[in-house]
């Protein structure tokens, strides 16, 4: 058995981290790594406190039909990217990647084209990370450079990620 490179570990260890999500959707983990050190984690759920959809029975997003990507003040979760930036000192952010790997709920598959929603870009680029690798699938990843988010600002007004 091969040792397992630095990338796909640090994926293994988000994926590890969505289990613990709680949305009817999707469900995604995050870890923050910077000089080779985890920062934080997160995960899909929601706000401390609040009963997850999961224990409720029911996605107010989906009963409306609400298609992915709209409508987010709706949601009761708050998005894996979110959770590890809000655990996380900015100076430990600074310079750092984000891991990001989603699971559809029902099937289990890995989410196609995994990407931030525009909010979480624009919490990612405030936090100094430089960086995003995502899953695409068994061993498979993107990797995008977060600069580009700032260049491209079309990138934040559209209906991506979630």
């Amino acid at each position: 058995m091969g040792r397992t490179d630095k990338t796909n570990y640090y994926l293994d260890i988000a994926e590890t981290v969505l289990e613990r999500g709680t949305c009817l959707r999707r469900n995604f983990g995050a870890i923050i790594v910077n000089h080779d050190e985890i920062i934080s984690s997160g995960y899909t759920g929601a706000p401390r406190g609040r009963k997850n959809c999961i224990d409720l029975g029911y996605c107010v997003r989906e009963s409306l039909g609400v298609p992915r990507g709209e409508r987010y003040e709706l949601c009761r979760s708050v998005h894996a990217e979110m959770n590890a930036i809000i655990s996380a000192a900015r100076d430990e952010m600074i310079g750092a990647t984000l891991y990001l790997v989603g699971r559809e709920a029902k099937t289990g598959e890995y989410v196609k084209n995994p990407a931030p929603c525009s909010l979480c870009k624009r919490l990612i680029i405030n936090a100094g990370i430089i960086r995003v690798v995502a899953r695409t699938g068994e061993g498979t990843f993107s990797v995008t450079d977060v600069g580009e988010w700032v260049t491209d600002d079309e990138s934040l007004s559209g209906k991506f990620g979630y």
